[in-house]
């Protein structure tokens, strides 16, 4: 029987200062080197979740932006991709605007990832988080919603105040696939917004097959990981996880910040 191993980033294998320990990286890339399978679903992009995965000497496809793509580690191609439609998502947006929020709008253009945004018409919170980034290739301010309009939408995010994001929540939550949260850093909450195929679940099921891997085992922390816990054979919560995903967990083990993935798969993989 073979294993695909896959693991949430933030909350879950990086420690609360969004960095990982040298035993972490040892575990994992010596399960890979002992032939186990092993990627990381994260809500990262590949640019930002490389940054944080240096250590990792992992040669499987990754997941990314929950689920929305699978991407090669090694020369970062699109294996896999959830996209909007075009009229759909123009709908979403213009609506948004209208009501006074406005979204960093992640695209591919002109076959590059891409993120636009309205510097001046983001919340504070959210402004902040952007400018945070600044160097970032992806990085694309632009004056006019129309602008936001651009190549192959396939993810929305927001930060603003609850009683202007729920809403939208409720709006937008049967016609695409939509998460709110809040941010495992940040005292913030957080409204993404995906195409109904982008899941955690559904990218690792479809990586699982690719890899002739016939059992899963996943690690997680938060909401965004409630479907791929579904369709795992073993799933397991971090102890600092969101209580509704404990519930749906096999075993709850300890913390990200006690090394709690890279002790479970020593004990039980190696």
């Amino acid at each position: 029987m073979k294993t695909l191993i896959a693991c949430d980033l933030d909350g879950t294998l990086l420690r609360s200062d969004k960095t990982m320990s040298r035993y972490t990286e040892d575990v994992i890339n010596r399960y890979v080197s002992a032939g186990g399978c092993f990627c990381y679903a994260s809500a990262r992009s590949l640019i930002t979740a490389r940054a944080v995965t240096k250590g990792l000497e992992c040669p499987f496809p990754v997941i990314t932006y929950n689920g929305t793509f699978i991407r090669d580690n090694s020369d970062g191609r699109i294996l896999l991709k959830n996209t909007f439609d075009q009229a759909y998502i123009r709908d979403v947006i213009m609506t948004a605007v209208n009501e006074g929020v406005y979204p960093v709008v992640y695209s591919l253009f002109r076959e590059e990832e891409k993120y636009f945004y309205i510097p001046e018409r983001l919340s504070d919170d959210h402004r902040r988080f952007v400018f945070g980034r600044k160097g970032d290739v992806r990085d694309t301010p632009v004056s006019r919603a129309e602008e936001l309009l651009q190549g192959e939408i396939f993810y929305l995010s927001f930060i603003d105040a609850p009683e202007r994001l729920l809403p939208l929540y409720e709006r937008f939550k049967d016609s695409c696939r939509c998460l709110y949260q809040k941010d495992t850093y940040e005292d913030f909450m957080w409204l993404e917004l995906m195409p109904h195929g982008a899941a955690k679940a559904n990218a690792v099921k479809a990586l699982a097959k690719m890899l002739g891997c016939d059992r899963i085992i996943s690690f997680g922390d938060g909401l965004n990981d409630l479907d791929m816990f579904e369709i795992s054979d073993v799933a397991l919560a971090v102890s600092n996880a969101h209580e509704q995903l404990k519930a749906k967990a096999d075993r709850v083990i300890s913390s990200n910040d006690d090394d709690a993935v890279a002790k479970w798969i020593e004990e039980n993989m190696l």
